[in-house]
This record gives structure tokens, C-alpha cells and sequence, in this order.
């Protein structure tokens, strides 16, 4: 049995990369427009602590989780496996 692969998405937080469909910035419009809509919506995960939301990231299961962390970074993070504090 081997051990599922974990991004850490910011804050001691992680999600499971088989489950992540898609990463994108939420300076667009619509991005917004849809973080608005899904405020109060049971699959909304918001994982930036309070902070500016930089990344959305869109799971399996219509899942959809706020991240503080630019999608470059955990693009990199994903790809490398490396993790880098100070970005936080």
C-alpha cells in the first residue's frame, strides 16, 4: 500500500494531489464573483487564515478550497516537492 502524496497548501494545511483538478488565480472577476456566490456554500474550504486569497483550487468531488499561496508557488511545490517557509 503506498503512501498518499500531500501538498502543503499553507498554515499547516494539506490536500491530497490525486484529488486536485485545477489551481488558478482569483484576480479575475469571475473567480471572485464565484468565491462570493460560494461564501456560505458547503464546499467551500477556506484555507488562508484570514489572509488574501491568492489561489482557488478545484478538487474531485466539487470541492473547492481558498488558498493564501499564489498557484505559481504550489505549482512548484507540487512539481519539486520542495517547501519553502518563508513564502507564508
Amino acid at each position: 500500500m503506498s503512501i498518499p502524496s500531500i501538498l502543503n497548501i499553507g498554515f499547516y494545511n494539506y490536500i491530497l494531489t490525486d484529488k486536485i483538478v485545477a489551481m488558478v488565480s482569483s484576480d479575475s472577476a469571475p473567480m471572485k464573483r464565484m468565491i462570493k456566490d460560494m461564501r456560505n456554500s458547503p464546499n467551500l474550504v477556506d484555507a488562508t487564515q484570514g489572509r488574501r486569497t491568492k489561489a482557488v483550487i478545484f478538487t474531485t468531488g466539487s470541492m473547492v478550497i481558498l488558498c493564501a499561496i499564489s498557484q505559481e508557488t504550489l505549482a512548484k511545490r507540487l512539481t519539486t516537492g520542495e517547501y519553502d517557509e518563508d513564502e507564508e
